[in-house]
């Protein structure tokens, strides 16, 4: 796990979190939080922790798939605990955060996403994004108002059509992947995602000989590189299971 402020930032509102749970799930969590005044990384804050917590008391169901309302529920409690403390402090008013967590388990996993923080699968030489931004450019490029090479450039392309905290009802995309030996799941904010290329992105994942750790770092690296406009945050989960923490910020 790496996270950096950025070349632009003055603070950095994402937020991420790795670890095993209770049943042998391994589970990732990445936010980015935005409003003015701070309010971006209590945003984040509030709701990687309020999903941690819930994750820490998971328990066991019988198939991945039964998983699926439990991980719903999670992130609606999370929603909550955002949107109210927005309500009770003028100072957070309208404050929100994107989340995307992944959960995996043996053969399958669970991802679940609200906003443009994003997760991607290497596997086999292919790199496969597995969540769908919640962003207007995207509805307008769906609809055929803007190809894809538009919307990469559009200024626009950061305003989120759904986000975490900002409403008090929200519902997040959650879905069900399988998991097979020699996979490399990343999940990243849009520091990252809208700055390098996807073929950069695999480029650095498949680096001969490095570790996920050099993999995370790298790939921070190459959004510095490209700019860093904005706060970047990785986190990579291994065919093994295990979430690499490097911890921190790294300079």
């Amino acid at each position: 796990m790496r996270s950096h402020v950025g070349k632009v930032r003055q603070v950095n509102e994402d937020q991420a979190w790795s670890g095993v749970l209770p049943g042998g799930w391994t589970a990732a969590i990445v936010a980015d939080g935005m409003g003015g005044h701070r309010a971006g990384d209590v945003a984040s804050s509030l709701a990687v922790d309020s999903l941690v917590q819930s994750l820490q008391s998971w328990e066991h169901a019988a198939s991945v798939a039964d998983s699926v309302p439990k991980l719903r529920e999670i992130i609606r409690q999370a929603n909550k605990t955002v949107f109210d403390t927005a309500s009770l402090n003028d100072q957070y008013h309208n404050m929100g955060t994107t989340v995307v967590m992944a959960m995996i388990r043996g053969e399958s996993g669970l991802i679940g996403h609200i906003g443009d923080s994003r997760a991607y699968r290497l596997r086999g030489g292919r790199l496969e994004l597995l969540t769908e931004d919640h962003t207007l450019v995207n509805e307008l490029t769906k609809s055929g108002q803007l190809t894809p090479q538009e919307a990469a450039h559009h200024p626009r392309r950061n305003v989120l059509t759904r986000a975490l905290g900002t409403d008090r009802e929200v519902d997040a995309d959650v879905q069900v992947i399988d998991w097979r030996s020699g996979d490399v799941l990343l999940l990243c904010s849009d520091g990252l995602s809208g700055l390098v290329e996807p073929s950069e992105v695999q480029a650095a994942l498949e680096h001969p000989g490095a570790d996920l750790d050099q993999q995370a770092q790298q790939l921070i690296d190459l959004a510095l590189v490209a700019g860093g406009d904005d706060n970047i945050t990785v986190v990579l989960v291994a065919d093994d299971g295990r979430a690499y923490a490097a911890g921190g910020e790294s300079a």
